[in-house]
């Protein structure tokens, strides 16, 4: 029998949820009461400010990387920080950051996109490093990165001819199904949306 589940989504043009803003994140979920059994950031860009990724060193300019972080690695953690006294102590709970696979040091043998595989590592290690820590206080909780594949949207269009895309709605309930299956063992992880980890 299929179980049902109150969805709370929080946006920055709804909610004011500014991923490089900390203050912004504490109040939106500030506005919450606990529990919250699943949480999830589905969020990020590989474009900020029209700016594409870099195939090159020379073309890495500083400021990229800065703002990558501040959106990709940064602001997940921070929604992590702010929404762990939402997860219950005593109960399953999971909580998963949207990563990528560019991000993983191990599968990386094409170089370029500097900033934003810079970030997503960043943020690997960010969820990885929190999961341990978290598991000392919620013993049931799982904690992970997922890789959703190549998502057919404005996000990847000029990216899906090098990738099989499939539609947003497919990737969500690839990834609800992934993330319904790991357990507190796996917590620190980084799984992709058929479930199998991707390497560091």
């Amino acid at each position: 029998m299929a179980t049902r589940a109150e969805v709370v989504g929080l946006s920055r043009r709804q909610d004011g949820l500014d991923l490089t803003d900390e203050a912004s994140i504490a109040a939106a979920l500030a506005r919450l009461e606990p529990p919250f059994h699943r949480i999830i950031v589905a969020t990020g860009a590989l474009e900020i400010g029209g700016v594409a990724p870099e195939k090159t060193l020379k073309a890495l300019p500083p400021e990229a990387l800065a703002r990558h972080f501040a959106l990709n690695a940064t602001g997940p953690a921070l929604v992590l920080k702010h929404a762990l006294r939402l997860m219950p102590r005593d109960a399953d709970c999971r909580f998963a950051a949207l990563s990528a696979r560019v991000g993983s040091i191990g599968d990386n043998r094409l170089g370029g996109w500097y900033a934003y595989r810079a970030a997503k590592a960043a943020l690997n290690q960010l969820i990885h490093t929190a999961a341990i820590e978290i598991a000392r206080s919620h013993p049931r909780a799982v904690v992970v990165c997922l890789h959703p594949g190549t998502v057919a949207t404005p996000f990847t269009q000029k990216y899906q001819a090098q990738h099989p895309t499939v539609p947003s709605e497919t990737a969500a309930q690839n990834l609800a199904a992934v993330l319904e299956r790991l357990t507190p063992q796996q917590t620190g992880g980084f799984f992709d949306w058929q479930g199998h980890e991707v390497p560091w």
